[in-house]
This record gives C-alpha cells, structure tokens and sequence, in this order.
C-alpha cells in the first residue's frame, strides 16, 4: 500500500495540471469572445439592410437567419454564422426543429470558396467543423468551412465501406471519434446538432462537451463526426482539428497563396 501511494499523489498532480490547462486555455482564448458577434450586428447587417452590401461578410441572408464570411486564416476558408446571438453547440436553440439546419447551409456555401478559386472543386475537398466552448475562441456559433486534412480524407474513404446510421467508434489523428453517416437528403432536413442530441446517449443534456464535424463520402453520403472534450488528455473537442487551413488538398504542400485578409 505505501508503494502505491505516490502514484496516487502523481496522477491527482496530472489531473490537476490538465484542468488547471484547460481553464487557463478557456479563459486564454475567450479574452475577446464577442468580436463575431459585433461584426454581424454592428457591420454586416447594417450595411446589408442600409446599403444592400452585407461587406464585411460576404452574404447576410436575413430571412433564413446567417451570414457568411471569409476567415482571415487559409485561402479559402469561410464562416457561417446566426443573424441572431447563439453562443454555440451548447445552445438549445439549434436543437429545435424548426431552427435553420446551419449545417446544411454552410454546406451549400461551399461555393463562395470555389468563386474565390476560380473554378469549382470536388465536394471531398471540404469540410464543416463546430468547436467546442472549450475549444473555440468567439462564444457566437460559427461553422468553420474549408478543406480536410488529406490524412483524414485517406481515413475516411478507408471508413467507408463499414460506415453507416449507427453511431461507431473510430479513432481520426490521435482521439476518439463518434461516426455515422446520413444521405444528403438526411442531411439537408435534418441538422446534425439533432442527430448528436437523439443520437447519442447523454449528449442532449452535454451538449457543450462535444464538437461536430461533417465531411462528404464518395457515394455522395455526408459523415457525421463527433468529438467529446476529455481534459485528462487535453482534448478541448476542438472538431476544427481534421480541417487544414492551408488547403493541401487543393493546392498541394506548402503551395498556398497567402491568406486572405
């Protein structure tokens, strides 16, 4: 017994340390939470229902309720956000059928990255991703659309042929994922904050915890990724870490153009 007890000591010390990260982290990346949120409200809207131009977004949609943007961050990299204030995955106004299925939405953008390319790209090359509110910087829901990492797409068309409605375990990069897949018509009429909510056992009152990811498989079906925050192993549920930014995908290597601003 007494041998036992500085591991004990030792693994309390590692669970400290990985909370006391996490929170540091949290606080760390919320220091200017709301800087979404007053470009929408205090740029993006006004200047589409005043002027008709929805700069600095690139579309203000106001009858389905969301914006689009391009990041400052990967050459085609854009943001769909609500016209009005969601904090995130965690609330509950996405969870109601009549919400707009902002996925599917953002899906739909895809678009204005293929205009900023010039020429259009094939649907494998994108990806959607929701973080976590431990693993996201603005505290107003934004769906990150850009290219998937090349490892990850590999991993997928490996998946596919096992994938299907049922939610499985499979590990993408270095965590643990949940997975299922949906036919596009699925998709479009249903969001997949719903399909974590019913789908998987407790998620509906952890919403907060988890991230959501969604890519398109070669049979046309989108997959439905889930990751859920653990701070024992400094998994922040940060969905947005099987997107590349760079966009190797497209462009190759290190061969991205500079982001735009």
């Amino acid at each position: 017994m007494q041998g036992r007890k500085p591991l004990v000591i030792v693994f309390c010390i590692v669970i400290l340390l990985a909370i006391g990260a996490g929170s540091f982290q949290a606080l760390t990346f919320h220091k200017n939470s709301d800087a979404l949120w007053r470009i929408i409200s205090q740029q993006c809207i006004p200047d589409q229902v005043e002027h008709h131009n929805p700069a600095p977004c690139r579309n203000v949609d106001l009858r389905n309720g969301f914006v689009v943007m391009k990041d400052r961050n990967g050459p085609l990299q854009f943001l769909l956000m609500p016209t009005e204030r969601i904090s995130g995955i965690e609330s509950t106004q996405l969870l109601h059928p009549a919400k707009t299925n902002f996925f599917a939405e953002a899906w739909y953008a895809r678009h204005y990255a293929e205009e900023l390319y010039g020429k259009p790209l094939n649907s494998a090359v994108f990806s959607l991703a929701v973080n976590s509110p431990w693993g996201r910087s603005q505290d107003q829901l934004h769906i990150h659309i850009s290219c998937l990492r090349p490892d990850i797409r590999q991993r997928l068309d490996a998946l596919a042929p096992q994938l299907d409605s049922r939610w499985r375990k499979e590990k993408l990069d270095q965590h643990e994922w949940l997975i299922r897949t949906v036919t596009r018509d699925e998709f479009n009429r249903k969001s997949p904050f719903i399909y974590l909510a019913n789908g998987v056992p407790g998620a509906w009152e952890e919403m907060g915890h988890y991230g959501i990811a969604v890519a398109s498989l070669n049979d046309g079906r989108r997959a439905i990724m889930v990751i859920k925050r653990n701070l024992l192993t400094l998994n922040r549920a940060s969905a947005e870490e099987i997107q590349d930014h760079s966009c190797a995908l497209v462009y190759g290597h290190n061969s991205a153009p500079a982001a735009a601003k």
